[in-house]
This record gives structure tokens, sequence and C-alpha cells, in this order.
């Protein structure tokens, strides 16, 4: 049976849990306020420049990209003429 709570309803806690919970209080409360100082902080430093490509950059990356979609280009050729040979073999 549940036992009905009131004022005179004796609980026991060991000093041991009351610390406990002391500690992980006290460590959710700090944490709060160094998260909210950290959020304060970060509102005042200025934003973030765009990032600077040069030139040389740019081409190499142009490069690369070129190169991948040349190498993807022989890859669905070679599955292309692959696809024709199954078809031939499938068909005969």
């Amino acid at each position: 049976m549940a036992q009905e709570l009131n004022e005179n309803t004796a609980v026991q806690i060991s000093v041991k849990t009351l610390a406990g919970i002391a500690v992980g209080l006290g460590t959710i409360i700090s944490m709060w306020f160094v998260l909210q100082a950290d959020i304060a902080e970060a509102k005042l430093l200025p934003a973030a420049p765009d990032p600077v490509i040069t030139r040389m950059e740019f081409d190499m990356k142009d490069k690369l990209i070129r190169q991948t979609i040349m190498s993807t280009q022989e890859d669905v050729t070679e599955i292309k003429d692959d696809l024709k040979a199954i078809k031939q073999k499938l068909y005969e």
C-alpha cells in the first residue's frame, strides 16, 4: 500500500546524499554561469572576416574538379561498354 505524504512524514536522507546533491547542484549552477560568461564574451568579439581565396588556390581547385569530371566521364564510358557486352551476351 502507498503511504500518504504529509507534514508528519519522516524522510531519511544521509549526509552523504545531501552532500552529493549539493555538489551536483553547485556544478550545474557554475556551468550555467560559465556558459553565460562565454556567450557574453562571444557577443563582444568581432565577426570573422570573409576568407581570402588566392588565384592559385582557385586554379588548383578548378583543376581538381575538372580532373574529377574527366575521370568520372571515363568511368561512365567503361560502364556503358560493359553494359553493351552484357546485353549482347544476354540476347545471344
